[in-house]
């Protein structure tokens, strides 16, 4: 007798790890055969939520950048997988038919899956941390690259009406100086005495060479003329070209400061999302990591729907079943009481009109 005592004495490791189940401790002590399945199914909850906890803890590391943020992040969404995955496999009943089990563990499977995909990503993103920090580097090159395309279209739309307005007036400079230098020709021709359609071909300073001369200066004064003249003109459009050319710089040191520090949550899913469309072996991998955990998170719900019945199941059914007849009873005997006090009551009413009216005859 001693002997099965101690046989059946359940362990504090044992005790824990019901409780991770969500089973009822009492009526699991009356069924020891129990025990080792339920243990199980509590040990995958368990270690289930520890996974959840790594998981989101490294997934807030990534947002936060500070260890405690992440932790105290972590240790809370692990709390929560772990009430929810207790309450899933606790919830299923392995009364009523096969059919009616299968069809109650479907929207549990769903939310299970659900719940391994969400655990599985950021430990592949931990997995995979080399190969993301290198495509995260060729993301940022990339996004610097087409920002700096983006800099040098918004400077050419920003600058150019300025950059039209002082090439007009540099052409016209063009065009002032070119007079000149023709000018200035004409008059050296004709001062040596070289015959062209526009010389006399006699040398020395005549009368022709004096009104080259003149023309000359006239020329000379039209260009200086139109530099003082376009001088102040000039100096704003350089000055408003190169406030465009800081601005715009400003805004792009900035954004690249920015570009850099593009190394959060949603970058490395990028990231890991684009090596996988690079890779197929990455991939094939993230592939199987994410199978592992949506395995590993509806495995208790289906070792549930598979087991067969046993005793635990028929104590908890009789439970169950107890509660309900006792409330039914009790239930019953209310809805008696309170007609049988009504209809007394009612009685009560009868007789004290009768004797009013009794009273009132008299």
């Amino acid at each position: 007798m001693k002997n099965t005592s101690n046989t059946n004495k359940m362990n504090w490791f044992q005790h824990f790890l019901m409780l991770c189940s969500g089973a009822n401790i009492h009526l699991l002590k009356k069924s020891p055969s129990e025990w080792n399945k339920f243990a199980g199914i509590g040990g995958i909850v368990l270690f289930t939520a520890l996974f959840a906890t790594l998981s989101a803890g490294y997934a807030m590391f990534t947002v936060f950048d500070n260890v405690w943020t992440a932790v105290g992040f972590g240790l809370l969404w692990g709390l929560m997988i772990f009430n929810l995955d207790r309450y899933i496999v606790s919830s299923i009943k392995k009364t009523g038919t096969w059919w009616n089990q299968v069809l109650m563990t479907i929207p549990r499977l769903i939310l299970a899956t659900f719940l391994g995909i969400i655990i599985s990503k950021p430990l592949e993103l931990k997995i995979f941390e080399k190969e993301v920090n290198k495509q995260l580097n060729t993301i940022i090159q990339r996004n610097k690259k087409q920002l700096q395309a983006e800099m040098t279209g918004r400077i050419l739309q920003q600058s150019g009406p300025f950059d039209t307005e002082k090439k007009q007036i540099q052409n016209q400079i063009k065009n002032y100086q070119m007079a000149y230098d023709s000018a200035s020709v004409e008059l050296e021709k004709e001062i040596l005495g070289k015959e062209s359609g526009l010389t006399s071909g006699k040398v020395g300073f005549g009368t022709n060479a004096k009104r080259k001369a003149e023309l000359k200066e006239q020329k000379r004064l039209d260009l200086e003329n139109y530099r003082k003249q376009q001088q102040s003109r000039l100096e704003y459009l350089d000055k408003e070209v190169s406030k465009v050319y800081t601005n715009l710089e400003t805004e792009r040191k900035s954004t690249e400061t920015v570009e850099d520090k593009f190394n959060g949550f949603a970058a490395r899913l990028q990231a890991l999302d684009e090596l996988g469309k690079n890779s197929a072996i990455i991939a094939l991998a993230a592939s199987f990591i994410m199978g592992l955990f949506i395995c590993l998170e509806i495995s208790p719900v289906l070792i549930k729907l598979i087991s067969h019945v046993g005793p635990y199941d028929y104590l908890l059914e009789k439970t169950e079943n107890d509660f309900r007849l006792y409330s039914k009873e009790k239930i019953t005997k209310g809805n008696y009481h309170t007609d049988y006090r009504i209809d007394d009551f009612k009685d009560d009413l009868d007789i004290r009109k009768r004797k009013k009216n009794d009273n009132n005859d008299l």
